[in-house]
């Protein structure tokens, strides 16, 4: 059977240079790549975490058509993440909390609404 080497999450954005600086700055990834002129599209990654930044739609909604999380990351240790995007001034959506599915997370929201989960497995 073949294997599944990667996957990747696209966000639909209302601008990508935006999106971009959001995810760089704010959240620790690495630059983005940037396709098109003006830049329609943003391939950007941190570790082992690869973001896709797309805008393809001509008329921007009012909030993200997705679930909840748009995106959610799993990390290896919840408190430091949370204390680095603090530093950052980023506000969280919800505090972190430890959840009945083995996890203990927090949201913050994109500058397009999209929720993006953080968190962490216990260990059980």
């Amino acid at each position: 059977m073949a294997t599944f080497l990667k996957s990747a999450t696209i966000l639909e954005v209302n601008d990508v240079t935006v999106s971009e600086a959001f995810y760089r700055e704010k959240l620790g990834f690495a630059p983005g790549n940037f396709f098109g002129e003006p830049p329609t599209f943003c391939v950007m990654g941190r570790d082992a975490v690869t973001l896709l930044l797309d805008k393809t739609r001509t008329h921007p909604r009012a909030t993200p058509l997705n679930q909840y999380w748009a995106l959610y990351i799993y990390v290896d240790d919840v408190d430091a993440v949370a204390a680095e995007i603090a530093a950052r001034g980023v506000p969280f959506e919800r505090e972190i909390e430890t959840q009945d599915y083995g996890c203990r997370d927090f949201d913050v929201r994109d500058p397009d609404g999209h929720i993006v989960g953080i968190g962490q497995f216990l260990k059980g």
